[in-house]
């Protein structure tokens, strides 16, 4: 999908007679069905005005143009895509991200710089990263620049409006080999810029390379799938044993026959916290794509997603994906969807900023269904944490059988984390009520490292401790405090409160612009600086730590008299579960599994109410650990 398709000398009159952001806009409606923002308009008269101007200065007066091309699979589109042909008569195409910024600050992230954006100055991706980011996903996943007959793909941003300042933040050391890659070109630097797109596309196409592009199809390249394989084959911790290996030999076995045109297949995987889906579906991601196979990595989890992607890199992020990234997808697109923590699967894909024309009333897990040959839902029934999330092996059965695909169940049942302990998390399940198991009572002689600690200045001690003995560790709570905006400085707000102990939650998903040392929402697990804030249940859930320490608030407590939990919803702070009704006990019992079950070697917990530490205390036998 594109929003202009048009040559380069067409762009310049369009945009000299005024009718260019008209243009843009009546497709827009056309395509998506509301009108655009008038900042985008504005955006689409000032900087089209300006590259038009950039065209007519290098006299590229009969090259194709596409404007607002739409990347497969994203929301995200680029802004212009110029196409031609070198002076040995080779096509090419080149990206140019166009932005209207005055100036920039510095920001902590690697890849970030801070300016004012959408109201706020906020952390934004380096224009060098951000275009360069769109190139390689175009050319691993267009068709038009794959295989002997292929375009050429290049990449550069221009900043109409902006004058660099001495020791400009846009230039600083840490972005030189990405501008080197992908160039930044300024308001003073325009015969820069001329020249650059002069060597590339000397020789206009008449739109015809523009047209190669428009018609290429999404299909990942053999490049990309055979970088996702050696990222994922080449970390030892993703080994496979007992019924993990047999989950995936069948799911193996199930999109080799789906290619050949046979029946859809949907294989569901339960398993608790620490059977090792995740281990499972890493491996099948990594094996799948050295075969060739394009197989996408699925989670609801903004947190899980983004740090998964931090781990194997821009690239291969390509392959890693939300739920709600198929509502326009083509039907069988994908050849193995794998979807871990699928009980996160939502009733539809809209979400708050999904205009009302677009909402779709289509159930996000037949997007998933439809757009894959095979489907794989790594689930815990137990772990819906927000009424939303609506997820269980049964409803994927019965949608699964209702698409007329073969359905193919599993259970995992050996634990792979706790330090193996089972007994640790089935008593977990019997303690808070949400089901009955064998282990009533834990053994405090336990591989398993349990503590009950006195206050969470202790807790938070111990932690600290974990970490120094280079252990993974976090510090987690029970969402009941008030999780406020960062301050003008970008620090975060002490919301956490107990006593003389005060602690920032993680920063939230629109945080702005961070002071340094500070991580996103999404990678407050993987960065060092998390250890700093507390992190909630969205931001926890999916991670697997060696410890972890939790605050257990009083949003639910055990109340003797009854001999039962009640849930405290004036205690909570979390409106979306509040909103929950009868649920909402549940919903916050499934919220302290969670969290409980994050450490792969131990969980210190400290209990704000003195019943629930009591009731803990009394299923506890064996004193021999300090508590």
């Amino acid at each position: 999908m594109r929003l202009y398709s048009g040559t380069t000398k067409s762009l310049i009159e369009d945009s000299t007679c005024n009718r260019i952001s008209t243009k843009l806009k009546d497709a827009f409606f056309t395509e998506f069905r509301y009108q655009p923002s008038v900042g985008e308009v504005n955006s689409w008269n000032n900087s089209l005005r300006a590259i038009s101007q950039v065209f007519q200065a290098a006299c590229l007066l009969d090259h194709g143009v596409l404007l607002e091309l739409q990347l497969p699979l994203t929301s995200k589109r680029l802004d212009c895509l110029v196409t031609g042909y070198d002076g040995e008569k080779a096509p090419n195409a080149v990206i140019i991200e166009l932005k209207q910024w005055s100036g920039c600050k510095g920001a902590s992230g690697k890849n970030e710089v801070a300016t004012f954006v959408g109201g706020n100055v906020r952390d934004v991706l380096h224009p060098a990263v951000q275009v360069g980011q769109y190139m390689t996903y175009l050319t691993d996943c267009h068709t038009a620049f794959q295989g002997n007959d292929r375009i050429s793909a290049h990449a550069c941003s221009y900043l109409h409006n902006y004058d660099p300042i001495k020791d400009d933040p846009l230039f600083l050391p840490q972005f030189s080999d990405q501008i080197a890659r992908f160039p930044v070109f300024t308001a003073d630097q325009v015969p820069d810029l001329t020249a650059f797109l002069d060597k590339r596309i000397h020789q206009g196409d008449s739109g015809a390379v523009a047209a190669k592009v428009e018609q290429s199809k999404y299909s990942p390249s053999k490049k990309l799938l055979d970088h996702v394989a050696k990222l994922i084959k080449g970390k030892p911790e993703y080994v496979l044993l007992d019924e993990q290996l047999v989950v995936y030999d069948n799911v193996m076995e199930a999109a080799t026959e789906s290619i050949k045109g046979k029946k859809k297949v949907a294989i569901i995987v339960r398993g608790g916290p620490g059977t090792g889906k995740s281990v499972i579906a890493m491996n099948l991601l990594g094996d799948l794509s050295e075969a060739g196979l394009n197989a996408h990595y699925v989670t609801g989890s903004k947190a899980f997603t983004s740090t998964v992607r931090e781990i194997v890199g821009s690239r291969a992020a390509s392959q890693v994906r939300y739920f709600n990234s198929y509502m326009d997808a083509d039907v069988n697109v994908i050849d193995v969807m794998i979807a871990d923590e699928a009980h996160r699967i939502r009733e539809t894909s809209n979400n708050r900023f999904t205009p009302k024309v677009k909402r779709s009333k289509r159930p996000q897990i037949q997007e998933l269904l439809k757009a894959s040959r095979t489907s794989v839902f790594f689930i815990d029934d137990n772990q819906m944490v927000r009424p939303g999330e609506i997820g269980s092996s049964s409803y994927i059965k019965g949608e699964a059988e209702k698409l007329q695909c073969e359905v193919r169940e599993f259970d995992l049942e050996a634990q792979f984390r706790c330090a193996g302990s089972d007994a640790f998390v089935s008593w977990i399940n019997n303690t808070l009520g949400i089901e009955r198991t064998a282990n009533v009572m834990w053994n405090q002689a336990d591989e398993f490292d349990f503590r009950i600690l006195p206050t969470p200045q202790v807790l938070e001690e111990s932690i600290r401790r974990k970490l120094g003995e280079k252990s993974t560790a976090r510090l987690t709570a029970g969402f009941c405090w008030p999780w406020s905006k960062p301050k003008s400085d970008g620090t975060l707000v002490d919301d956490v409160v107990i006593g003389d102990y005060q602690r920032p939650w993680n920063a939230r998903s629109d945080a702005g612009s961070l002071a340094h040392g500070i991580p996103k929402e999404s990678l407050w697990a993987y960065e060092d600086g998390g250890v700093n804030q507390i992190g909630c249940i969205y931001t926890a859930q999916g991670f697997e730590f060696d410890y972890v320490g939790v605050i257990f608030g009083p949003d639910l407590v055990y109340l003797p008299e009854a001999a039962d939990w009640k849930g405290d919803k004036t205690k909570s702070y979390d409106t979306v579960v509040k909103r929950s009704g009868d649920r909402f006990t549940q919903m916050v019992k499934n919220t302290y599994r969670v969290l409980l079950t994050r450490g792969m070697k131990g969980c210190y917990v400290h209990f704000m109410d003195k019943n629930t530490e009591n009731f803990f205390r009394s299923r506890m036998e064996h004193t021999g650990k300090a508590q």
